[in-house]
């Protein structure tokens, strides 16, 4: 992990494309103002593993309907007669 001090109105880049720049401190809280592209998307922590937690969820599911209309499929399937 890399450990920058900044003051007010003081910025890091990070990349070619997003600046993260020290809008205020008071006390124990730093109001940070970030710029990049829209492409990248920002958010908190605690946001960004609730999403995470969300498609995870939701890829498990997408895979449970698909596993049971496999099986459901499979069973509506005639067994082949040997000669």
């Amino acid at each position: 992990m890399l450990v920058l001090s900044r003051q007010k109105d003081e910025s890091i880049i990070i990349g070619d494309d997003v600046e993260i720049t020290i809008v205020d401190v008071r006390g124990d809280k730093v109001r940070l103002g970030i710029n990049a592209p829209r492409s990248i998307s920002v958010h908190r922590k605690e946001i960004y593993e609730a999403i995470q937690r969300e498609k995870t969820e939701k890829a498990a599911e997408e895979a449970a309907a698909t596993e049971a209309k496999q099986a459901a499929t499979e069973q509506k399937k005639p067994e082949s007669e040997d000669p």
